[in-house]
């Protein structure tokens, strides 16, 4: 099965591509922490596969859930690797929850910012008045990752939203990922200012959809490919929106997470990293039980996915993928089939 370009209906897990993706495609909705950099060091080969993109016909949109830094900022960020990118390149999460703010309040409205200088930037943009104290009575709150963010404006957010400001968050990350490891994300200080108000905020990014149909929108895109390293949020956001995603798995989930995915969080397309942009992507032949990819064939056996072959580490990963989901698809039981053994045999898990 082939995937189809435009967005508006979400094209099959694990579909087909007979040319590389650079070609199929004509802009890259890249997430950002986990997929082109890791801290500020950009992760291995990502711009030299990103220029080779490019190269290739393919637009470069950087679409990032992390509302800390302005646009111009993230852009000079990306030019230091070598990247040619400006700041119209750059879509924020900041960005997303600005505009939808602004659909809803007048231009100079009053809006407390819980966060840091790229919402600040944001409001400005779409013509919004940033406070930083509940004592100037906003009509709205929004909150943004930033790592300066403390229980002083957490409390500050919250006396607002109980005082009757609308609540918006730039995401749900739960976590971010650093050159240390994972660290406590936008998701986790909106959770904490949860426990003190009794609304829900309105969120702007991945899986949400505002983000990814600003960046749409902003950049114009005819047949969007979304590419992450998150199930929850990149791949969850492109199946929301209907367009197709490619997972690379330099970022937060592992092969793992992905046979455990349930349909939302299931991507077009599978990769190592980036290079997959410049790469075809080969269709899984099923035929009852057994799951085959390019020399490698998988079943499910006993609770478990086995698999016999040889060939690419990735292709054998398709194989292990279309097993698993059409087994946990068919399981009465909560419980997922295992891939490790699997992932061991073709490369992709230590024993």
């Amino acid at each position: 099965m082939t995937a189809g370009g435009k967005h508006g209906q979400s094209p099959a897990p694990l579909s087909a591509c007979d040319q590389p993706l650079a070609i199929r495609y004509d802009v890259a909705l890249l997430d950002l922490d986990g997929v082109v950099y890791v801290g500020p060091d950009p992760v291995p080969g990502a711009p030299e596969s990103l220029r080779k993109a490019a190269e290739a016909g393919l637009r470069l949109g950087y679409i990032t859930n992390n509302a800390s830094r302005p646009a111009e900022v993230v852009a000079e960020h990306l030019s230091s690797f070598g990247l040619d990118v400006t700041g119209e390149d750059v879509v924020t999460s900041a960005q997303a929850a600005a505009r939808l703010i602004s659909q809803q309040y007048p231009a100079g409205a009053k809006v407390m910012v819980v966060g840091g200088e790229g919402l600040f930037a944001a409001l400005d943009e779409y013509g919004l008045t940033a406070v930083r104290s509940s004592d100037e009575d906003p009509v709205a709150v929004v909150q943004g990752f930033h790592p300066e963010v403390n229980w002083v404006l957490l409390a500050d957010g919250a006396h607002a939203i109980n005082a009757g400001a609308k609540w918006f968050a730039t995401n749900l990350d739960l976590t971010i990922p650093t050159a240390a490891g994972k660290a406590p994300g936008n998701g986790a200080l909106v959770k904490a200012v949860r426990e003190a108000v009794d609304v829900d905020p309105v969120v702007a990014g991945k899986p949400e959809t505002p983000l990814l149909l600003t960046s749409i929108e902003r950049l114009k895109a005819e047949a969007p490919l979304m590419v992450g390293d998150r199930l929850d949020t990149d791949i969850a956001g492109a199946y929301a929106v209907g367009i197709a995603s490619l997972w690379v798995a330099t970022g937060v989930n592992d092969a793992i997470d992905l046979a455990a995915a349930p349909l939302e969080q299931r991507p077009t397309y599978i990769g190592a990293g980036l290079s997959a942009l410049a790469e075809k992507h080969p269709a899984v032949e099923v035929d009852g039980g057994m799951h085959s990819c390019e020399g490698w064939i998988a079943e499910v056996t006993d609770g478990a996915v086995v698999i016999e072959g040889e060939g690419e580490p990735y292709d054998g990963l398709r194989a292990i993928l279309s097993a698993a989901w059409a087994a946990n698809d068919d399981a009465e039981s909560k419980d997922k089939v295992d891939v490790r053994a699997a992932l061991i045999k073709v490369g992709l898990a230590k024993p």
